[in-house]
């Protein structure tokens, strides 16, 4: 099976903003907190916040929470971040609930509970929180703290990917290439890869321009697979930096770009992508051409973050 960003990587993208993470329309009372909030005005944001929170608005409570987890104007404070999360949790929150269950998997504000985390993220799902389902789903596909169910990760990812969440788009694409917990459907498969491709995921990114270049389950369309294959190559997949090396040096759907080709080899090498056929085609190119590509490459690997 392709393999699914882990749950501990969505987590630390979503929970960035938990509070945020999935748009909501505040109530209207908590309007001046996330206001600031977004504006950046964290302790004014914390203020007005805490006014509300004192009245039992679990939002408040919530953003009070995003502030203290992140270290947002003050200092970073995992027990008192989880301290509100469960606040608001209790109050039936559900950015509350997903955001207490990554503290509770990663072992922030206390000692690490996977039973515990599994049921807040049950309890978020239910309650609507997109994010909560597609990791419940990672759970329920890699049978970690609940029994394996290929079936029931179909239906969580469905939910997410319904509503447009890129990370679930890509997830059920790949059930459905494979036929797991649904019946294999190509067609539905690329579609939804496509999806999660224009949203900017990477791993999707990778996958559908390949197949656009090949033409596979899809038009053929190389320049335009050749332009998002270069996107994701300059996001840091090694895959992606290789086939665009590979294309570079044989000038399918673009020129042929010898000095970029071997960039694209050194950097994806230096990630532990080699290919001994572009070692060849490297080992054949004029040597200012190769001293120019190792300068780039270099260049990139030392300014560019790798890839987690």
């Amino acid at each position: 099976m392709t393999a699914l960003r882990s749950i501990f990587l969505l987590a630390a993208f979503a929970l960035a903003s938990p509070a945020l993470a999935q748009p909501t329309k505040p109530a209207p009372q908590i309007d001046n907190a996330f206001g600031a909030y977004q504006r950046g005005h964290f302790l004014t944001a914390l203020q007005e916040a805490n006014a509300l929170a004192a009245k039992n608005d679990p939002q408040a409570m919530t953003l009070i929470a995003e502030i203290y987890a992140n270290g947002l104007g003050v200092g970073r404070d995992d027990a008192k971040a989880a301290q509100w999360y469960q606040r608001a949790a209790n109050l039936g929150d559900p950015q509350a609930m997903f955001a207490l269950a990554i503290f509770k998997f990663a072992g922030r504000g206390g000692p690490i509970d996977q039973p515990g985390g599994v049921k807040l993220f049950e309890s978020a799902s239910k309650g609507g929180n997109l994010f909560a389902s597609y990791n419940l789903g990672l759970l329920y596909l890699q049978g970690q703290g609940v029994t394996k169910d290929t079936k029931r990760a179909a239906e969580l990812f469905q939910a997410s990917a319904r509503a447009g969440v890129p990370e679930a788009q890509y997830a059920l694409a790949t059930l459905y290439k494979e036929g797991s917990g649904v019946a294999k459907d190509e067609k539905r498969a690329i579609q939804l890869m496509q999806q999660a491709a224009v949203a900017g995921n990477l791993d999707a990114m990778v996958e559908f321009s390949i197949a656009q270049f090949n033409g596979t389950d899809t038009a053929k369309n190389e320049t335009a697979a050749v332009k998002m294959l270069t996107s994701a190559a300059r996001r840091g997949s090694p895959i992606a930096q290789n086939r665009l090396a590979r294309i570079l040096s044989a000038g399918r759907g673009v020129p042929a770009n010898p000095v970029d080709a071997m960039k694209w080899h050194i950097v994806a090498k230096a990630d532990g992508r080699g290919d001994p056929e572009l070692d060849v085609y490297m080992s054949k190119q004029k040597q200012e051409d190769r001293d120019a590509a190792d300068k780039a490459a270099k260049l990139w690997l030392a300014t560019t973050p790798r890839r987690r």
